[in-house]
């Protein structure tokens, strides 16, 4: 049976792992903004951070809705 403190030792490894993945990604993302490489339009710019934005929103929503039904325990 896996105890309470190896979920969250679980959590912390896996969440500072994917979260650094995320970071890591967006920093490559912002090396296309280099116009002297690339050509894209304020539009494609929109749709682009619309969607991270998008996922963002829901990913926070999967973490309040996960916390809110369970009971409060030590």
């Amino acid at each position: 049976m896996v105890t309470y403190e190896e979920k969250g030792e679980r959590f912390r490894r896996l969440a500072s792992q994917r979260t650094n993945n995320v970071i890591k990604a967006i920093q490559v993302l912002g090396n296309c903004s280099n116009k002297s490489t690339y050509s894209y339009t304020s539009g494609e710019i929109n749709k682009i951070f619309a969607e991270i934005d998008r996922k963002l929103k829901d990913t926070k929503a999967q973490f309040r809705t996960t916390n809110k039904n369970k009971e409060f325990t030590l």
